[in-house]
């Protein structure tokens, strides 16, 4: 058996792109309920206030706070024993900063967990996933000591109340987004000073840190984790300065990791911030608590990899991520233009493996593509399958030939939702399809695709089922 008894399948999905009811059972705004819908050339809009004339997407989603249980049913159905799910900070402390949490809440998230246990489904929480609570904008979201004591007090509760039902923790969504997608991951502008994302990262990564270091007292058998957002990369040549440059990008994003991972800032990093002449927030015992709150596992998204070289500055590019100067004509891309890289995957297994000498979980991987239903309700999907199958292929060299301990593989995502980059429904992600369109119109009504019945024989064989040859691959 290559992969391991219990390795953990599943699938993944976040509070603010599945559950919609923004306003109920005493949930406040959040960060992501000011984020608009992308029209055709138009990217998505961040507002500060929901205005009229706007469609926001997660301020319905797919419903599934009314939905939860027919959609755990499914899952259950799939074979999953695991599924990776995010709680909404503003479910639980309507503004960021309340002194007690908010029962009817917690008392959502007591159902899914509950029902996920009942049906032998291991629950991969994470605390904060691009959601941050609106009410905490007059301290300056993230870019404030503030903030992160009223995080380390929200995760501190959830680890009270869920103890010995939740036992995967992930702190925080994608950290190292705070240097490209900002307000996603921390509230923060997108033209913010680095000065300023740089503080934020900071007391993200002391969040964490505290976090995991309170999760440990409180459980013993947690496991908490940091979340990269999986951005690997290859030399555009081998002339030496494109090589420098392709190091220069890989140690900007993983330097999230580095500090999560081993407990202090990295040498480059502090060069770094000293040419930028950027003072970090120090306090006392803040180097300790970095120390004692290493993670015990390294989680990641992976989607594509980049090419880089000496034109790569790592410019935003609004929501849609970074331009690093170069294309690779390797590969082939998806219907939005990511490119598709199954090899990738394995290489970085590898380089974070290497890097940490942690455990490994794949939490995020999957293919946005346009479904259509045919005139019988079916949905023939065999694009999204032969996506997931050659990264599963790869995955399981990395554990075979390489010797890559990973914990398990949660795909992105089990049902279609919203997607972050855009906002949009028809940039369908999931193996249930929901009958629902770009601005919030259908049904609701959840579908099996072709995809759903594939992967559920891949989780029953525990992965054998990967070597059988399927009607539409040519030889």
């Amino acid at each position: 058996m290559v992969f391991p008894k219990n390795f953990m399948w599943g699938g993944a999905t976040s509070a603010e792109q599945i559950e919609g009811a923004y306003l109920k059972d005493g949930k406040l705004e959040s960060t992501a309920d000011m984020m608009t819908l992308a029209e055709s050339s138009h990217p998505r809009k961040i507002t500060s206030k929901v205005e009229k004339d706007e469609f926001y997407p997660s301020h319905v989603a797919i419903d599934y706070y009314h939905h939860y249980a027919e959609d755990i049913k499914l899952f259950a159905e799939m074979g999953f024993n695991s599924y990776r799910f995010s709680i909404a900070w503003s479910r639980i402390f309507p503004h960021g900063d309340d002194e007690t949490p908010n029962e009817k809440g917690l008392a959502f998230y007591d159902k899914i967990v509950d029902l996920c246990i009942s049906y032998g489904i291991e629950p991969v929480v994470t605390i904060q996933h691009f959601d941050t609570p609106m009410g905490l904008k007059k301290y300056g979201f993230w870019d404030s000591r503030e903030t992160m004591r009223f995080y380390v007090r929200y995760a501190e509760t959830l680890f009270k109340h869920f103890k010995g039902r939740v036992k995967y923790w992930l702190t925080f969504n994608e950290i190292n987004n705070m240097s490209t997608m900002p307000w996603n991951a921390g509230g923060i502008s997108l033209d913010a000073t680095t000065e300023t994302k740089e503080r934020a990262a900071y007391y993200q990564l002391l969040a964490s840190a505290k976090a995991v270091k309170t999760a440990h007292e409180i459980d013993p058998q947690n496991k908490v984790g940091m979340m990269y957002n999986g951005h690997f990369s290859y030399a555009a040549t081998c002339d030496p300065k494109d090589v420098l440059g392709n190091y220069a990008f890989q140690k900007k994003m993983l330097f999230y990791s580095d500090v999560q991972a081993r407990g202090y800032y990295p040498n480059y990093k502090l060069k770094e911030l000293e040419r930028e002449h950027t003072e970090l927030p120090f306090e006392e015992n803040d180097k300790e608590t970095l120390k004692q709150g290493k993670v015990d596992f390294i989680s990641f998204s992976y989607y594509l990899t980049h090419v880089c070289g000496q034109k790569t500055t790592g410019v935003i590019k609004g929501l849609q991520g970074l331009e690093t100067g170069y294309s690779n004509p390797y590969l082939t891309k998806s219907n939005w233009g990511w490119p598709i890289d199954p090899e990738g995957l394995r290489y970085g297994l590898n380089m974070l493996f290497d890097r940490y000498q942690l455990p490994l979980m794949i939490v995020e991987n999957g293919l946005g593509a346009v479904d259509h239903v045919e005139k019988d309700g079916s949905i023939h999907d065999y694009y999204r399958i032969a996506y997931i199958k050659a990264h599963l292929l790869e995955l399981e060299k990395a554990i075979d030939i390489d010797g890559v301990p990973v914990l398990g593989y949660l795909s992105w995502a089990p049902v279609d939702l919203v997607a972050a980059s855009t906002g949009q429904m028809k940039k369908r992600y999931g193996y249930i399809y929901v009958d629902l369109d770009d601005h919030g119109h259908g049904t609701f009504k959840r579908s099996k695709k072709d995809s759903f019945y594939w992967y559920q024989k891949i989780i029953e064989t525990n992965g054998q089922y990967l070597h059988r040859k399927l009607e539409w691959e040519k030889d």
